[in-house]
């Protein structure tokens, strides 16, 4: 019986190992597109705010910050 519980303990350990390669592949992958979004909102954000929202005798951080006021 002893040799049944090793072999199902390096089974479990190997399952696990599996499982946490899986997700922190997963996690790595969805952090990776969450940036890529982000970034690419951030650009479009700017490019609105430089376009619609600051006067030319503005910056666009002041016009920024008068925004969220």
């Amino acid at each position: 019986m002893n040799k049944f519980m090793e072999a199902n303990k390096k089974i479990e350990k190997a399952v696990v190992s599996g499982y946490k390669t899986i997700e922190n592949g997963a996690v790595s992958a969805y952090k990776a597109v969450e940036k890529g979004v982000v970034g690419q909102y951030k650009k479009v954000e700017d490019a609105f705010v430089e376009s619609f929202l600051t006067p030319d005798d503005q910056s666009k951080t002041d016009a920024q910050t008068n925004e969220k006021e």
